[in-house]
Order: C-alpha cells, then structure tokens, then sequence
C-alpha cells in the first residue's frame, strides 16, 4: 500500500523559514502520482498549499502561498518537499502530504497538480508547523 510520512515540521518565529518532506513508499515510481500538500488549522477546514504535477513540471498554489512556498520532488528519494519562507502565524497548521494516483485516472488529467483534497487518493498523517509572533 502507498505510504506517505510527513517531516520537517517544528516551531519558528514569523519571517522565518522551515522545509517540510514527505517520504513515500509502497510504490515503484513517485512519477506515479501528482503531489500537494495542504494544511489544517485548529477549529478550521483543510485548506490547499501546493500541488506539482506527475512530471514535475508544472506547480499551482494558492493566493495565500504564492511567492513564498514553493513545492518540489526528488523521485529518485520518492521524496516531495515544501520550501516555506516569509512564514506568519497564520501558516500554523498541521501540513499534510498527498498523493494523486495516476493509475485511477483516464486521459489528460491523469497527472494533473489539482487542488481539491477529493482527488488525492493517499494521504500522510501529517506534521505539525507552529510559527511563532
């Protein structure tokens, strides 16, 4: 079965910089799947954070994200990342990592970096970032 563990999570002060990681396993190849990671906040929904495409070459965030998160993967680590910088104390969340199986999937979305949460298919346990004012 796909597996997904977050990492990286931990306090910081506002302004500061923190890298989350997601390791996978319990496939053959991350290409596999499209990648996000999204968050949730004490007492709120789940929101979106960033999503990379199968192929990773193409990346969509939110307002809320742009220009200071950015997602990347490492296939061959079968390892997802999340670069946070400028962070505020509105980032604090749980992060959690997901996976989109291209292999439940038809035609030319079958890769795509969505943002809705009901299109991934495997999800991590997450990882908590406190950032501090």
């Amino acid at each position: 079965q796909v597996q997904l563990v977050e990492s990286g999570g931990g306090l910081v002060q506002a302004g500061g910089s923190l890298r989350l990681s997601c390791v996978t396993s319990g496939h053959t190849a991350l290409s596999r799947f499209a990648l996000g990671w999204f968050r949730r906040a004490p007492g709120k929904e789940r929101d979106f954070v960033a999503a990379i495409s199968w192929s990773g070459d193409d990346t969509t965030y939110p307002d809320s994200a742009k220009g200071r998160f950015t997602i990347s993967r490492d296939n061959a680590k079968n390892t997802v990342y999340l670069q946070m910088s400028s962070l505020k104390p509105e980032d604090t969340a749980v992060y959690y990592c997901a996976a989109r199986d291209s292999r439940l999937r038809v035609g030319p979305d079958f890769g795509r970096e969505v943002s809705n949460d009901y299109e991934y298919d495997y999800w991590g346990r997450g990882t908590q970032v406190t950032v501090s004012s």
